[in-house]
């Protein structure tokens, strides 16, 4: 049987209890004991790949305008960390690179989610498999590399096949399979308000479907025992002490407040 820390993700490091896409959030994931994180990678104006999710600064950070309209040397003096409390107090967004260096200091696996600011999907998608390609240590597995851009998941296929690919919907629309089948993704991540029906659907098939944002326990309990291969959540410490003793045993991963609901 497969622990069921290993069928919960972290969501954007761990979104309920630290300031998402932080280092901090990375490190509450790993403390809560989920074997694996994902977070977002977008580009600043002059090219440099942080973890953000938004097109613009002003959700989660003290800053305000879009992001792809900011250099780097400004972000980094924004503090991710409003709201959070002294504990979080000056929490900056980190730089891809900087994140990979805590993953592999905690020996965290990671889903790594390209998030293209628009009109800039092939630049970001290169950027970050240069990156992964430069920086990705030895130690960690390889990233599972995840994009709502089918032009990013598309350049992730022609230059890194290797890499293990997650096509992201929200909803599991008629063209999925043949999405996935074009741009040779092996794993489908979707949303928690798709039916129980479209989700064992997209089960049957074989294919590994991973649902975000799941945040109650016992709804994390009915899609593992639909065949769920792991849930992306807020707070996987909640996740994985769950409402029973009960662990999925096929699908998961391997491993050698406001906020959108989408990626």
């Amino acid at each position: 049987m497969i622990e069921r820390r290993h069928c919960v993700i972290g969501h954007r490091g761990a979104a309920a209890v630290a300031p998402e896409n932080t280092l901090a959030g990375l490190r509450a994931c790993f403390e809560s004991g989920a074997a694996m994180v994902e977070f977002d990678v977008m580009l600043s104006r002059d090219g440099r790949a942080i973890l953000h999710h938004d097109e613009t600064l002003d959700r989660t950070t003290t800053g305000s305008g879009l992001v792809a309209e900011t250099d780097w040397a400004d972000i980094r003096e924004l503090d991710a960390g409003r709201g959070w409390g002294k504990a979080f107090h000056g929490e900056s967004p980190p730089l891809f690179g900087d994140a990979v260096d805590l993953l592999a200091e905690l020996g965290l696996a990671a889903n790594v989610e390209i998030k293209p600011t628009e009109g800039r999907d092939e630049e970001t998608a290169g950027v970050v498999l240069d990156l992964i390609g430069t920086h990705w240590p030895g130690t960690l597995p390889s990233p599972l590399i995840s994009s709502f851009s089918e032009t990013c998941l598309t350049v992730v296929r022609d230059m890194a096949p290797n890499y293990r690919r997650a096509l992201l919907v929200d909803r599991l629309h008629d063209g999925w399979k043949n999405a996935m089948i074009e741009l040779g993704c092996q794993d489908l991540h979707a949303s928690r308000r798709n039916g129980d029906t479209d989700i064992a659907a997209a089960i049957q098939t074989g294919v590994p479907v991973r649902l975000h944002t799941v945040n109650e326990p016992a709804r994390a309990d009915m899609l593992f025992d639909l065949g769920v291969a792991a849930v992306f959540t807020d707070d996987p410490a909640r996740i994985i002490q769950g409402p029973r003793e009960k662990s999925n045993s096929i699908g998961a991963f391997p491993l050698s407040r406001e906020r959108q609901e989408t990626g």
